[in-house]
This record gives C-alpha cells, structure tokens and sequence, in this order.
C-alpha cells in the first residue's frame, strides 16, 4: 500500500528542485530552437511567430487593403454625388431639418460650380474634378449613403480608423494584421504612408491593446515630402550589419533566458519579434523604397512627370510596391497642414488643387494594379471621415462637414465594378437609401477578407474587443 505523507512546502521544493531546474533548461532550449527555426523562416521569405500568415476565417475574395485616406472631407455633392435638384434650387433655403447637432453656422442651398459626365459602359456620374478617376469607373462600387455621427475631425477621424471616437481603440491595419498576418517575414503587416498628425494621430494606425506587432509602421508624414518619407532609423551608419546581428542575438539570448526563468511575457515577446523584424527590414524596405526600378512610363501613369501629381504619385506607386511585396494593409494619406480637404471657405480653389493631386495617380494605381493581376485580390478603399454639407458656409464658395450622408468607393478585391450602393437625398445631404454606417463598412472589408468581425475579438481589461465594437451588418449586395 501507498504510505501517503504530507510535505511540508520547504519539503516539496527541496525533493523537486532538480525537477524545476529541467523545466527551465527545456523551456531555455526551445526558445532557443524557436529562434533559429524563425531565422530560417525569415531567410526563407517566411513569416514566423504573430505575423506568420494566418487562416482566413472562411475563403477571402481580397488578399491586401489599399486604402487611400483624403483627410478633411471631400465634397460628395461636388465628386460623385450629383444632384441636379441643388442647382435648380441654389441659394433658396434647404426645405427640410437641418441635423440637430452641427459643426458651424450655414446658409442657403449651394449648387456645385462643377459639371458631371457620366463615364463608362455603367454611365457613373463623376464631376470633372476627377476625369482620369472618372475612366476607371466600370472597377468601382461607389457607396453614397455612408453616414456617421461626429461632425468633428478628431472624432470622425477616429471612427474611420478605429471604429471608435473617443476610446484608444486598435487600428483597422491592426485588426487585419492581427487577424491575418503578413506574407513577407522581412516587412511589417500594415505600412502608412505620410500619415496626418493631427487628430488622433497616431492612434489612428497605433495597434493599443493589440500586441505590438501590429502596429503600423510609419513612412514620413504629411509634412514631409515623399521622396523623404522614410522608416525611420532604418540604417545604422555606425555598426556593420555583422555586429548588429551579433548584438541583436545577445540582447534575444538574455531576454529569453529571462521568459524561461519568469514565464511568458506579451509585452517582451512582442518587443523581441518587433528587433527581429527590424533587424530584416534593413535590407528589404529600401528595395520596396526605391522606386527607380520602376520603368518611365510607369512613372508617367503615376503623374511623376509633373510636379503637381509628383508627391501623392510617388506615394501610390510605393503602395502598389508594398501590396506586391506581401504587406496586407497600406494607408495612402492626402492631406497637408494648410488645406486638406476642409473647405469652409474657398472651395472652389482648394478642392480643385486637391483633385489636380490625386486625381491620376489614382487612376494610375488602379490601372497598374489591374494590369498586373493585383486589382483582383486588393480591395482599393477611398474616403475620409465624412463629407460636407449642400449649404453654404463662408459666404458664396464653402461648406461645412457633413457626417449625415456621403461618398466612399471600393474597387477590387471582390467587389460589384460600375455600381452604385445607396443614396442621398434629392440634395445630397443625409443618407437615406441603403445607409452604411461606418461599422457597416468595416465589416465589410473584414469580410472581403475573410474575416468575421464578430469573431475577430480580443480580450482585454475583462471583455472581448472588435472593430466593430457591438455593431456592424456586411454589406453583401456590394459583392461580385
């Protein structure tokens, strides 16, 4: 028989202490073993640990998001919303209730100062503020009644990219990274190019309470120039790559002999993927960087021949680069510190030299990205965080923002090319046919994805967080 006796605890440590010793040395040695299997993961152009490429929820009609960001608020009514009824009735009172919370003073019904053609074998009405835009409309699915409730920038701004407005809540790059990975082991998952910032700043591509390889990595932002965006710090004028390797494989030996005496750590985890990860971005962002490999005419499709489309050309073509090099969520951002797209005043003049910017090498990315096989499987996403109101503000020539109803469009990646989803009413300022809300969208793009936004959560601080929060219903009459 079994002569059971109790031990004392200073008995059970001492008669185990050889067993606690093993399970430290085997947890040492497969970390150990975790890291050069990641290194030869990595020589392999194969993404190990949280970024490893990861299994959709169920089959995914788009592989990588473009998303290309217009801070400040384009005009629906004067890009791809027309209403005749607001030229027919400019300058008269608008006849029904304004919104019960509004952002600034307005006035009468403003009819748009730019004409409309329709464009295309689906005849999609586009303003002559984008006429090379306006022939890639047969690939796009404009989504007219997109609504919010914050008249704020900061506010809208936030909800756009994290689908809160108040709350530090992840990023949509982070959701999808978290979600799905990357399929370059030398590159992040979510690059944003010369991101804006104000408003949010970088909460808007930060990943909060995700693990910190999902956060976006910056290139420049919107006061730099292109051609100066860089990651920074990428190169180390000082050490040889040899040295850094050896000192980066000292530094992950004592970090992991630190996991294997505490436990796992998420945060000491995440910072040791994150030096690995940029210990390989040395030699591989400046190869997508360098856009000299890239032929004449290519340069000319993106308006790198001119200088007015120069700086947001450069930044397309870098995000067609990214997207061919496996990144999964790219972030093109138009804006700048003096104008924007937040035309109180002075619409005329500044929505025109807008437009001229992006304009073709907008369609110059759609275009490349449909003759190479791209557009297919890349959701192209354009919008902002709201629109702007049919009534004046600032005299004759401005309008104040409008989260009640306005315009974004899709193209690729699984979508209806030539259509347009929703309605405004007659004079284009609330949603009221189809009306997609903002959680409505990104459930959309997850779902494009293949990921269900009601099963793409995380828990944190006792509950499950999502991008969508509690709300969001996929637009599926949208998809091809």
């Amino acid at each position: 028989m079994f002569d059971w006796q109790p031990l004392s605890r200073r008995n059970l440590l001492r008669r185990t202490a050889a067993g606690f010793g093993s399970l430290a040395l085997s947890s040492l040695l497969a970390n150990e073993n975790a890291a050069r299997a990641a290194e030869e993961l990595a020589a392999a152009g194969r993404p190990a640990g949280p970024l490893a490429p990861k299994e959709p929820h169920f089959p995914a009609r788009a592989k990588r998001v473009i998303f290309l960001f217009m801070g400040g608020g384009p005009s629906q009514v004067d890009t791809f919303d027309p209403k005749p009824l607001l030229t027919r009735d400019d300058g008269k009172p608008f006849p029904h209730a304004k919104p019960r919370v509004q952002f600034g003073e307005t006035g009468n019904l403003l009819m748009s100062p730019w004409s409309f053609k329709q464009y295309g074998e689906s005849g999609i009405p586009v303003s002559e503020l984008f006429p090379h835009v306006a022939t890639c409309v047969d690939d796009m699915c404009m989504l007219h009644s997109m609504h919010g409730t914050n008249p704020a920038h900061g506010g809208a701004t936030m909800m756009v990219h994290t689908g809160s407005e108040n709350f530090i809540r992840p990023s949509i790059g982070s959701w999808v990274s978290y979600g799905l990975g990357t399929d370059n082991a030398n590159l992040p998952a979510f690059v944003t190019i010369c991101p804006t910032l104000a408003f949010g700043g970088v909460n808007n591509w930060g990943s909060a309470f995700l693990p910190a390889e999902y956060q976006g990595t910056a290139l420049g932002n919107a006061s730099v120039p292109s051609d100066k965006a860089r990651v920074r710090y990428i190169a180390n004028a000082n050490l040889p790559r040899e040295v850094q390797r050896m000192q980066l494989e000292r530094l992950s030996q004592m970090n992991r002999e630190h996991l294997a005496r505490s436990g796992p750590e998420a945060s000491l985890e995440a910072r040791i993927s994150s030096f690995e990860l940029a210990f390989r971005m040395q030699s591989e962002m400046p190869k997508v960087e360098d856009l000299s490999q890239e032929t004449q005419e290519t340069h000319k499709l993106y308006g790198m021949d001119d200088p007015i489309t120069a700086n947001f050309g450069r930044m397309c073509l870098m995000a067609r680069r990214f997207a061919e090099a496996g990144v999964r969520f790219i972030q093109v951002t138009h804006s700048d510190s003096d104008v924007q797209w937040d035309q109180h005043s002075n619409l005329k003049k500044a929505h025109t030299k807008n437009a001229l910017e992006v304009d073709k090498p907008i369609a110059g990315l759609l275009k490349d990205l449909k003759s190479r096989g791209l557009l297919e499987d890349t959701l192209v996403w354009w919008g902002s965080e709201f629109g702007r109101t049919p009534v004046v503000q600032g005299g004759k020539d401005g309008r104040d923002h409008n989260p009640e109803g306005f315009t974004m469009w899709l193209a690729g990646g699984g979508v209806k090319g030539g259509v347009r989803y929703g309605a405004t009413d007659d004079y284009g300022y609330f949603a009221a046919e189809n009306k997609v809300h903002m959680h409505d969208l990104h459930a959309t793009i997850l779902h494009l994805l293949g990921l269900d936004h009601e099963r793409l959560t995380y828990r944190y601080a006792g509950r499950d967080f999502r991008l969508t929060d509690v709300e969001g219903n996929v637009v599926k009459e949208i998809f091809a």
